[in-house]
């Protein structure tokens, strides 16, 4: 091998051993705020996606393939010179093991986002300080984001990002920004992470690792253990609707993973459902019309 290919070959190697975690689509829209020039959007659009991508967020080098997906929508209603009234929808996914098939693990309609931003400014993170409401706004839901999907690789994976997490909860909350408190409602970034790392909400870690590692990562060759595998993983989710009914951890889990779940259980090898179905009704009777369809 030439010293030319060498060179080659050890640069793709550093490439493709130390990609950053995540591959993140950014869209702003902006069309309800009137603005004529959308210029400041498409600047503040490519910005982001630059800081989510390029970003080193921890400690473990992610092989290029092992980044996860996931897209971020903004919609802004409002813009004021330099204030922006927004909210942000987070959508996240993990591969399956064996498949071309990527499973959703986040779905978050995040609806306290205002912040402030100037054009080219420079956009950077430090876990200690309060920089802005957009830097800790997207920072909490990149760690959420990590830790959801340790968390479906390994049991309990996620719960170091999680506490990083919680420490943007801490730092922010004294900005008067939303979303950052108890007081800011039961759908705030402060009650996710809340719920995520507490003792109440416990076997929610343990049911998103056999939903995935022991249920969907099995679909390849052993369906019908695969099927019983989520099977037990949301009768584990039973025991915390049983003490906190309508939680709204519960609720995100299933924003996410409504649609897949009547999928699983609409082919393939029969398994008894009738104690799914009636968990299923329980937990989240929103979806109803997708536990209707469910037939194996």
């Amino acid at each position: 091998m030439t010293r030319y290919l060498i060179l080659v070959s050890i640069f793709l190697i550093s490439i493709f051993s130390n990609a950053q975690e995540l591959n993140c689509t950014v869209t702003i829209n902006a069309d309800q705020t009137g603005q004529p020039n959308l210029q400041v959007f498409r600047t503040l659009e490519s910005q982001l996606l630059d800081f989510i991508n390029t970003t080193k967020w921890t400690e473990k080098d992610y092989k290029n393939q092992e980044r996860i997906d996931c897209n971020m929508s903004i919609l802004v209603t409002e813009f004021d010179s330099n204030i922006f009234s927004a909210t942000i929808q987070i959508q996240a996914s993990r591969p399956i093991f064996q498949s071309s098939y990527n499973s959703p693990i986040y779905n978050f309609n995040d609806r306290q986002f205002n912040f402030v931003y100037n054009e080219f400014e420079p956009l950077n993170f430090n876990i200690n300080t309060f920089g802005s409401n957009l830097i800790s706004v997207i920072a909490f839901h990149i760690y959420t984001i990590i830790g959801l999907d340790a968390d479906t690789f390994e049991l309990n994976g996620g719960e170091q990002y999680f506490d990083i997490a919680k420490q943007i909860v801490n730092t922010a909350a004294s900005s008067g920004s939303k979303g950052w408190r108890s007081a800011d409602g039961n759908q705030s970034r402060f009650r996710f992470n809340d719920a995520l790392i507490s003792q109440v909400y416990k076997e929610f870690h343990t049911a998103m690792y056999e939903y995935h590692r022991n249920g969907l990562d099995l679909m390849h060759n052993q369906q019908k253990d695969a099927k019983l595998g989520i099977v037990k993983s949301i009768g584990i989710l039973k025991t915390i609707n049983d003490r906190r009914p309508n939680s709204f951890i519960l609720r995100t889990f299933f924003d996410a993973k409504s649609d897949e779940i009547q999928s699983v259980f609409s082919d393939g090898p029969a398994v008894d459902i009738t104690e799914l179905i009636n968990n299923l009704n329980r937990m989240a009777p929103t979806k109803r019309s997708n536990w209707a369809e469910i037939k194996y």
